[in-house]
């Protein structure tokens, strides 16, 4: 295993030369690229697969970056996460440091957060147990098992105090309160069945950390999923990762889902604080359609989830993908969505203000 973790970081050092190189010719270039257009963009170095690049600012000034990513596809063995700096805003980018050996027991869906005194935690799942195959419906998993493992296990971090040069040998496991989606999946909630792609926040003093649960495995590969939220009252200022405390939200037994009557799944959830203190949710369905939910007092309860509109009261239409939502410094709120041009069989990006 040693030589084939060796081998994969010859592999990420020869894509990264590959990328600062295209970056430096873009960099060089007397024309201005038009930014919207993906094939203008700088590439963060990666190998082959690469999904959510999450970045931050270091204390240093160097933006970080983590990525999960795989020698082969999503999924397969030997994904892991990676982490990497850029002190020129993306230009260029540092060696990809191994967050996690490429070991077999696959880490994925990274994501990270900063504590006011400069530590940067990484938090994401851990095949820990190695489990090589789950339960799953027949069909389509022929044999009665998906051998697709890298959303289960536990959910874990690790931590950086050099601004994400290096990280913490040791990982620490989050304690993740049991619902009755856990209880109800094929293992009986023995193993835990989860993602997240949803940013870290921090509200009044406490940090809040999304999870997408999972009910089981099938058609679509989910087939059944709802939204928590993982809340830290003391992660902002404790420094002993032994000693920091975890609340599973929402109180009771079941997520946040999609409206009553709606479909099994609700996931991807990416949160963010109104003015008055108030959570905002957008998470993605098989419904047709985006929803959205509110918290009013932190995360512990939420008001039914309904089906997103635009102004004019027309429902938004989406299909199963990511909707993400940012607060910009001028105030506004940002939605991402996706609409399927049905005439054309083309996919568009589009966004939309609220």
């Amino acid at each position: 295993m040693f030589s084939d973790t060796i081998n994969y970081n010859k592999g990420m050092i020869k894509k990264l030369n590959e990328s600062n190189e295209n970056n430096n010719n873009m960099k060089n270039s007397s024309i201005i690229p038009d930014w919207r257009n993906i094939e203008n963009g700088l590439e963060i170095p990666a190998k082959y697969y690469a999904d959510q690049p999450y970045l931050l600012k270091a204390d240093d000034g160097a933006w970080v970056c983590v990525v999960t990513t795989n020698i082969a596809e999503e999924g397969k063995p030997g994904q892991c996460i990676i982490s990497t700096r850029s002190m020129d805003m993306g230009k260029t980018w540092s060696e990809p440091v191994l967050i996690e050996d490429c070991d077999g027991r696959e880490s994925s869906y990274a994501v990270i957060y900063k504590a006011p005194y400069g530590r940067i935690y990484v938090f994401y799942n851990h095949n820990t147990d190695n489990i090589r195959k789950v339960k799953a419906d027949n069909p389509p998993y022929i044999d009665g098992y998906c051998y697709r493992v890298d959303s289960l296990g536990y959910f874990v971090f690790k931590y950086s105090d050099d601004n994400g040069k290096t990280w913490s040998k040791k990982r620490y496991n989050i304690p993740v309160r049991e619902f009755r989606i856990d209880r109800e999946n094929a293992d009986r909630g023995r193993v835990k069945y989860f993602w997240n792609v949803g940013k870290a926040f921090e509200y009044n003093g406490s940090a809040y950390v999304p999870l997408h649960k999972v009910g089981g495995f099938g058609d679509g590969f989910f087939t059944k999923s709802e939204g928590a939220l993982l809340k830290s009252d003391n992660l902002l200022i404790e420094r002993d990762p032994e000693k920091i405390r975890w609340e599973t939200l929402p109180e009771g037994d079941i997520g946040i889902r999609t409206p009553a009557g709606g479909g099994p799944i609700a996931e991807e959830h990416s949160f963010l604080v109104l003015s008055d203190g108030s959570f905002y949710v957008v998470f993605r369905t098989v419904d047709g359609h985006p929803c959205e939910a509110y918290s009013r007092d932190g995360g512990k309860t939420w008001e039914p989830s309904r089906y997103k509109r635009y102004a004019d009261g027309r429902l938004m239409k989406h299909p199963r993908a990511a909707n993400f939502v940012w607060k910009c410094k001028n105030g506004k709120f940002y939605i991402g969505f996706i609409i399927m041009e049905e005439r054309d069989t083309k996919t568009e990006i589009r966004h939309g203000f609220v």
